[in-house]
């Protein structure tokens, strides 16, 4: 199957020509049909699988004959970088057509999108600045034809979920067709979905499990010495872009300025940032001039990067959706990409929350030649690195091109599970 066989509007199909789409992936191939019938859907795919063109494309093939100036379709996404990247599909997919689009978050000011409001027929928005236009009238949803929640899981876990009900309340409850589209999808979800679909075909593509290019592992590792074992991690790795995250603000911005310090060519992506540091940061990590993303979930939430070689979790998520998430972040577009998550002995729960998710045992290794009986507060040493060298070099001098590892614990280092008790990695092999 490749495009064509959706049969969309001409200006429609241009946009999907110079976007260079020719082969629908399984979401795509699976959902687009559906909701070109007017269904509602309840799209279920890992991150990196093309749920975007899923609403876009039939959103615009469905506007593009009907009256301008009016908004006809909403968007709603939980960050101002999802907003981004989807607004961005908007106007690449629909060059054609002749639709605008308007985009509205928080954080700029807000008498450009009142201008932009006016003539738009598709709004992109976050929910917090999406109810301040409510309140002050410069937005009328009241000929609102199709409501899209993405990443609806990511909204719930951000608090968003009292503002998505208000929304509803200035969006017809009528002859609506409404889609919701998430990577993971826990019980207070399909609470959600099932109050705002109505009849929804649900397509799911695959299990709430880590995506097949993805490969996985934990390093147990005490809290003081957790960024000393990342920087020695770096170091081991051959990487071509890593993305690392962090549970805080302040934590984020701290990592990244000790990155800086050991010599790697690193920023930071938080929520104290300004809208033009926040996307000056993603720019650079998307062209390659910083190598290393430090970041928070909710930061790094609508990073669209497909070359992401490494997902690091230097702390542990607060949920196993989240986990499998974050790991999503690489090994998209059929790359393969590589996940690694340090945990501290507080961690044993999430970890066993997270095996019992994806139903196995995630691989935990350990870093020979890292010396795990520093005593906490004695510091770690920290080996500088030349940043302007693409691979880092071990100190004998010979380039390394995979991780180097050591399966199971050694001197100093804990392990969360016996080892006298199988596991069995995300390859499938099990492992005495």
């Amino acid at each position: 199957m490749n495009f064509q066989f959706f049969s969309f509007h001409p200006a429609v199909a241009e946009g999907v020509k110079r976007a260079g789409y020719v082969t629908p992936t399984p979401i795509q191939e699976q959902a687009i049909p559906e909701v070109m019938k007017g269904s509602d859907v309840m799209g279920l795919a890992q991150t990196g699988t093309g749920k975007t063109a899923v609403f876009v494309l039939p959103i615009l093939n469905r506007l593009i004959n009907g009256p301008r100036g009016k908004v006809g379709a909403l968007i709603i996404a939980p960050t101002r970088e999802l907003a981004e990247q989807i607004h961005g599909e908007i106007v690449t997919l629909g060059c054609k057509t002749g639709l605008k689009s308007a985009l509205v978050y928080g954080g700029v000011g807000i008498n450009p999108q009142i201008q932009a409001l006016k003539r738009a027929d598709i709004v992109v928005a976050c929910p917090g600045r999406l109810l301040d236009h409510i309140n002050r009238r410069t937005v009328d949803l009241s000929r609102l034809e199709i409501l899209v929640l993405d990443e609806a899981d990511q909204m719930f876990d951000m608090g968003f979920l009292p503002d998505i009900r208000r929304i509803l309340k200035h969006v017809p409850q009528k002859n609506r067709q409404t889609l919701l589209f998430s990577a993971t999808m826990p019980k207070d979800i399909r609470c959600l979905a099932n109050d705002v679909l109505q009849n929804p075909i649900t397509v799911q593509i695959g299990t709430t499990a880590p995506a097949e290019t993805v490969s996985h592992a934990m390093f147990p590792v005490s809290q003081h010495l957790k960024t000393a074992l990342l920087i020695k991690l770096l170091s081991n790795t051959h990487t071509e872009s890593v993305l690392v995250f962090t549970r805080t603000k302040f934590r984020a911005k701290s990592l990244g300025e000790k990155l800086a310090k050991a010599g790697y060519c690193s920023t930071s992506l938080q929520g104290n940032l300004s809208q033009v540091r926040r996307q000056a940061a993603l720019n650079s990590f998307r062209s390659g001039e910083h190598k290393i993303l430090v970041a928070t979930d909710i930061a790094a939430r609508g990073i669209d990067v497909s070359n992401v070689s490494h997902v690091i979790n230097y702390d542990i998520p607060a949920t196993p959706e989240a986990y499998i998430h974050r790991i999503g972040r690489t090994g998209r577009a059929k790359r393969s990409g590589q996940a690694f998550t340090l945990v501290t002995q507080e961690d044993t729960r999430m970890v066993m929350a997270i095996n019992k998710a994806i139903g196995g045992s995630v691989e935990q290794r350990t870093l020979p030649n890292f010396n795990y009986d520093t005593p906490s507060g004695s510091g770690q040493q920290e080996r500088k690195i030349n940043p302007s060298a693409n691979h880092p070099r071990p100190a004998s001098g010979k380039r390394v091109n995979k991780t180097t590892i050591q399966r199971r614990s050694s001197k100093g280092a804990f392990a969360l599970f016996s080892p006298k008790k199988k596991t069995r990695s995300n390859s499938g092999h099990t492992r005495p």
